[in-house]
């Protein structure tokens, strides 16, 4: 299978090629050429199956003849065997026909381990068969950094360089991704938002000489290997509970629209999905968006759930040119637009099709707070933030008749424990695992919201293009 670029002036790339570039050359995004189509035997056929092995024949089309095809059943066991419930994406009812997909029991507990920690081992794979080195870049509102270090920190073919915005993530998060050691992990705290940190990443793949020295690839949702390796538990859900035969509804708690799009992805591959609901906080820019057609993103506002304080969200890019009809000049169009005015309307016909299959609600601090409440109260279950926005969003969609509604709980409340604990007067225990994993020292470099400081940085400490070891590193070292 072929990759090509939403903007269609980058070449179709191989899914190792597309995984080692994350970013299309022009600035699109990777998208297989067609979606393969499992068959309702197929997807019934997942039932009891081990969770590696139903995430194996659900991504096994998009490497058809690839060489990471020939990794993927070690790298899948490899990657799930840390997780810490047998299940390892197991539902829990909350009320009749209602259901919760817990997606945290992984490493950092979070749902972007179960992306991130094949997405490392297959990208280290690939590079060690190549005898390459490459150099990891990334924006995180949260959980992306702290899933992202863990899954690359050690490896012997990658440096990773991980900015989160200062001061507007929770400690917890925080501490995940400053108090690793191994040297192969540099964190940068931009004092600035999320989307200042996520467009110095696109400014930083723009920049194709310093792109190709220091061989730079993504591990945000741009890279479509997250949305691959994001799609599994859409599939193991759905099937728990009745599907093929009967559809399902998904409600994703929303920031950058990538775990949303694996379950647009995972209808468009034959999985009977009612609606996808998008459940955002205060930064309701995809809210408005599918009310109006006006797609306008404004200033972030920081919330109690930060890993959605976004507003750009860059994988919407993705839906939109399925919308076009993949027309690539339409959403090159669009995005020039939204570069140089700062928004973009869909026409009639697009806004249509998005309504087909999506809704979508924006739930304010209060209503998080008192949901978070509500539901330990009536069900036992303590939720973090993100994961009470998108059970507030499904409570408040109507018009589904018997299909079921699938919340995904994408995060441990002990990753937030300040605001669980106003919500509910509990303080959520604290695994052990993650006790371990917090060390006592940060070393984290505060730059400025520049270009220029950050592609400095990454310049000086990066292995690839001439540099090596820790010769020349520049880090602010920050005591907890």
């Amino acid at each position: 299978m072929k990759f090509v670029s939403t903007r269609g002036e980058a070449p179709a790339l191989s899914f190792e090629g597309a995984l080692l570039a994350a970013l299309a050359r022009d600035g699109g995004l990777y998208m297989p050429e067609a979606w393969p189509k499992l068959e309702p035997e197929a997807i019934a056929g997942l039932a009891g199956l081990d969770y590696a092995d139903a995430a194996s024949r659900v991504m096994r089309p998009f490497l058809a003849g690839d060489p990471c095809l020939a990794d993927l059943e070690i790298v899948l066991e490899e990657a799930y065997g840390s997780f810490h419930h047998p299940a390892v994406a197991p539902l829990r009812q909350i009320a009749p026909n209602r259901f919760i997909l817990e997606l945290f029991h992984g490493p950092t507990l979070a749902f972007k381990d179960l992306a991130m920690q094949v997405v490392a081992r297959l990208m280290n794979r690939a590079l060690l068969r190549r005898g390459s080195h490459t150099t990891v870049i990334g924006a995180t509102s949260g959980d992306t950094g702290a899933a992202a270090i863990e899954a690359f920190r050690g490896l012997e073919a990658i440096d990773i360089f991980i900015m989160h915005p200062k001061g507007r993530i929770s400690d917890v998060q925080r501490r995940q991704m400053t108090t690793a050691t191994e040297e192969n992990v540099h964190n940068i705290a931009v004092e600035g938002t999320f989307d200042d940190c996520q467009n110095i990443v696109k400014a930083l793949f723009g920049d194709l000489t310093l792109r190709d020295r220091l061989g730079l690839t993504g591990i945000n949702s741009i890279n479509f290997a997250r949305i691959l390796a994001q799609l599994p538990y859409y599939f193991t859900a759905a099937v728990g509970l009745g599907a093929p035969h009967r559809a399902v509804a998904f409600t994703v708690p929303t920031g950058n629209f990538g775990d949303i799009f694996a379950g647009y992805a995972a209808s468009r591959m034959g999985l009977p999905v009612a609606r996808l609901v998008i459940a955002t906080n205060l930064n309701d820019s995809l809210v408005r968006m599918l009310g109006s057609g006006l797609y306008e993103p404004t200033s972030v506002v920081a919330t109690s759930s930060p890993s959605m304080d976004i507003q750009l969200a860059s994988n919407f890019e993705r839906l939109l040119f399925e919308l076009a009809g993949r027309d690539a000049g339409r959403v090159r169009s669009l995005m020039g637009e939204l570069r140089k005015t700062g928004a973009f309307r869909l026409n009639d016909a697009e806004l249509a099709s998005l309504r087909e299959l999506f809704a979508a609600h924006a739930i304010g601090e209060h209503e998080t707070e008192m949901t978070i409440r509500s539901l330990v109260e009536e069900t036992g279950v303590l939720a973090d933030p993100h994961t009470a926005v998108a059970v507030a969003a499904a409570r408040a969609e109507s018009g589904l008749g018997s299909s079921p509604m699938i919340v995904l709980s994408t995060a441990h409340p002990a990753k937030f424990p300040e605001a669980v604990e106003r919500a509910s007067g509990r303080m959520p225990e604290q695994p052990e695992r993650l006790r371990l994993r917090l060390g006592q020292h940060e070393r984290c470099a505060l730059l400025p919201n520049e270009y220029g400081a950050v592609a400095g940085f990454i310049a000086t400490n990066a292995r690839a293009g001439g540099k090596s070891g820790a010769h020349g590193r520049r880090r602010t070292e920050v005591r907890a």
